[in-house]
């Protein structure tokens, strides 16, 4: 059984975290640690979060001295990371408890590096909104258009960060990475709901002006796209977005 380790950034939400973690811990697939990286420079909840996982010693705790964002945190993660395989969760996310077990067999059959699952959207008292269905390939052309990624049911192999890394864009740092990846290889898609993504009304994912801003710089900076294909793909990008959402 291959180790995993789980990277959870976290941000000021204790209430969905305890939730969250709970998921986590009552994984099927028991060889894991879980990193956790404090992104708090104000501390504001740090005693609670100490004392919800003090006891467990597949957690260890890195506290930020700066809020440095949610994709260099996940980066500051994986460097610590011994588990050959690495996979995401956020703070308001919830995994079911055959997520890990499901997933990495999946891989390990077909001896891929990267995989995402299907997903279900929950809102603040976890009814459920929606899902999305993952598709069984994602190469670069295809994610240009969408991005059709949970990050909260991503799995992939250390290995893959010796050349890749998180964006420290505010959202869609993500995407940044997946687009990085899908030009050298094929993403896959495991069909199964194995995870449940939250939309709340304060998520830095619900800032649609921010993903805008966002996705244009990768395109921009990133691709290396002009100006005007730059916005060109921030458009189409926002258009099978709000399809997504209808």
């Amino acid at each position: 059984m291959v180790k995993v380790s789980i990277i959870i950034p976290y941000f000021r939400n204790f209430l969905f975290f305890k939730k969250t973690i709970k998921s986590v811990l009552e994984q099927s697939y028991r060889n894991y640690e879980i990193i956790i990286i404090y992104d708090d420079a104000e501390k504001k909840e740090l005693h609670l979060l100490q004392k919800l996982i003090s006891k467990n010693t597949k957690i260890k705790l890195v506290i930020n001295q700066n809020n440095i964002g949610a994709g260099p945190s996940r980066n500051k993660g994986i460097k610590i990371a011994k588990g050959k395989y690495l996979a995401f969760i956020d703070s308001d996310d919830l995994w079911n408890k055959n997520k890990l077990k499901k997933q990495i067999n999946f891989m390990e059959k077909r001896k891929i590096n990267i995989s995402h699952t299907s997903y279900l959207i929950i809102d603040e008292n976890d009814q459920l909104l929606s899902n999305r269905l993952a598709k069984p390939e994602l190469e670069y052309k295809g994610l240009l258009n969408s991005c059709d990624i949970g990050l909260s049911t991503v799995i992939l192999t250390k290995k893959l960060f010796d050349r890749y890394k998180f964006s420290k864009n505010i959202t869609k740092e993500d995407y940044s990475l997946w687009l990085n990846i899908s030009k050298k290889q094929t993403i896959y898609g495991f069909n199964q709901n194995l995870t449940k993504w939250r939309k709340t009304k304060k998520s830095l994912s619900s800032d649609l002006v921010q993903k805008l801003k966002d996705a244009y710089q990768i395109y921009h900076e990133q691709e290396k796209f002009n100006f005007l294909y730059s916005i060109y793909r921030t458009i189409i990008l926002s258009l099978f977005y709000l399809k997504k959402q209808s």
